[in-house]
């Protein structure tokens, strides 16, 4: 019988509805692995207390016959999301000791719905990485090894990632600015869905770039990823930029045919110096939607080039403007001062202890790119250049595309540290396919399809009209089902 930390949420959930097994046995399995898997450096604060009370409660709720798709389903959620009474750090040593006393209205969504949380993942601080190597927990190691090297499992939702590829949880939540979602999800194996900037609340998520990010699941299957979305989406009237649009059957949406339907091919996305086997896993995928009786449309999305430069002018400058209330005054660490300081000292000195390098070099560059003499330059071009950018994807879809297909990464997952010596913007062309996707808002999946030639993870993105992640998840999950991808990291951990 499989260990009951491996079912796929679809299969624990049918599972628990019958009576076969119970939220609490589930748990429990989950905990044991999280605590085999200290290693991984995936979970920073635990709750086990918290996942057995939510589990017993989730048990009730199934023998009474009120049971959501997600009822007594152990999930990790990342460290971005405020959980009430539970430490929420987004990684960062300037939030040390903040123990929110509300809940972020994804995880009250996702607790409504009967989940459990079985603690608090790791991720790259404030999210701002793609490696998770900027956390103030450590690193966290990918659990696919092929020699005596420790693999990134990417950023910034590293943690929830990991877990997910390593059995320790059946689902976690993520949020994705620049592809924090997507990239790790294709270096780990699994699926990692962003929907349409506005579907899912960002409401007691700590802001990183609040144009950009949005939070979505992470899971093992689509199937999966469909059903966890129909939980955590709503409109909240706590938040401004939340849709008001209901929440579709994600799950229903799942039919198994796209025959007709059009994907989009973007000539711009094959870049100079693409390794091989990247470019031979694009043109296989394509050729798994065509067998499925989907047409292969090549299409253009000129300003594609420009996407990388704007989405590090604008990111920046946004986190520079959220991180401002970061002051030592109000919640998190404060710096110890010396006698005749004032507060413009605290200020500098909270700062510059809690915030790490990566998150001083982008609030330094946003700060720049907003100040009066290069605002024009580089802010309000950037800015344009995002239009345009949404622009060449509204054409796109006006011609009828239905979804476009693209790399989700330029490699499979690199050894951490790797990276240490290089040129910083070396780290941020991992976003390279990604961050059209949220420059335009539009909703965004990756998904495994095959292994590199060492044996490791490679993904595929696929992205949607907005507001359409049913047909996104359907086109995904044929492609899931044409690929057949079955690979498990080995246990050493």
């Amino acid at each position: 019988m499989t260990e009951l930390n491996r079912l796929t949420i679809a299969e624990a959930r049918d599972r628990l509805r019958a009576r076969d097994i119970s939220a609490s046995d589930l748990t429990d399995a989950c905990l044991s692995a999280i605590n085999r898997a200290g290693a991984l450096n995936a979970f920073v604060h635990h709750t086990p207390d918290i996942a057995r009370t939510q589990a017993a409660a989730a048990d009730e709720r199934l023998r009474a016959g009120d049971a959501p798709a997600m009822c007594g389903i152990p999930v990790g959620i990342k460290d971005l999301f405020c959980t009430r009474g539970v430490p929420s750090q987004a990684a960062s040593r300037i939030l040390e000791g903040f123990l929110p006393e509300y809940e972020s209205t994804v995880t009250q969504n996702l607790f409504d719905a009967g989940a459990v949380m079985l603690g608090k993942l790791n991720m790259d601080e404030f999210a701002m990485g793609s490696s998770n190597e900027s956390s103030v927990y450590g690193d966290v190691v990918n659990p696919w090894k092929v020699d005596d090297r420790q693999l990134t499992p990417g950023g910034s939702s590293g943690g929830s990632a990991a877990a997910v590829a390593a059995d320790l949880c059946l689902a976690a939540t993520g949020t994705d600015t620049g592809g924090s979602i997507r990239q790790p999800a294709a270096f780990t194996g699994i699926v990692g869905l962003k929907p349409t900037y506005g579907r899912v609340s960002r409401w007691g998520t700590i802001a990183f770039a609040s144009s950009l990010d949005q939070a979505g699941p992470m899971t093992r299957t689509v199937r999966d990823a469909a059903i966890m979305l129909g939980a955590m989406a709503s409109v909240d009237p706590k938040d401004s930029t939340s849709a008001d649009r209901p929440v579709e059957d994600y799950e229903a949406a799942l039919t198994g045919d796209i025959r007709g339907k059009r994907i989009g091919i973007p000539r711009e996305y094959r870049m100079d110096g693409m390794p091989a086997e990247i470019d031979a896993l694009w043109q296989k995928g394509a050729e798994m939607l065509r067998d499925a009786g989907a047409e292969i449309v090549d299409i253009s999305l000129p300003h594609t080039r420009y996407a990388l430069p704007a989405y590090y002018v604008i990111a920046p400058a946004e986190a520079s403007s959220n991180l401002a209330r970061y002051d030592g005054v109000r919640y998190g660490r404060r710096a110890k001062l010396s006698a005749g300081d004032g507060v413009t000292e605290m200020y500098e000195r909270t700062r510059a202890e809690g915030f790490g390098p990566e998150v001083q070099r982008r609030v330094m560059i946003g700060t720049y790119v907003l100040s009066a003499g290069f605002y024009d330059a580089y802010y309000n071009r950037a800015r344009k250049v995002r239009a345009l950018i949404k622009r060449d994807f509204d054409q796109a879809f006006a011609q009828g595309i239905d979804t476009i297909l693209t790399p989700a990464t330029p490699s499979a997952a690199f050894a951490l540290g790797s990276m240490d010596a290089a040129d910083p913007v070396e780290m941020y062309l991992n976003d390279v396919f990604t961050v059209t996707v949220n420059l335009a808002g539009l909703p965004g999946l990756a998904l495994p399809v095959g292994l590199d030639a060492q044996g490791l993870p490679l993904g595929l993105q696929l992205i949607g009209r907005p507001w359409d992640e049913g047909n996104l998840l359907n086109h995904g999950a044929v492609l899931e089902k044409a690929a057949g991808f079955v690979a498990k990291p080995h246990h050493w951990w």
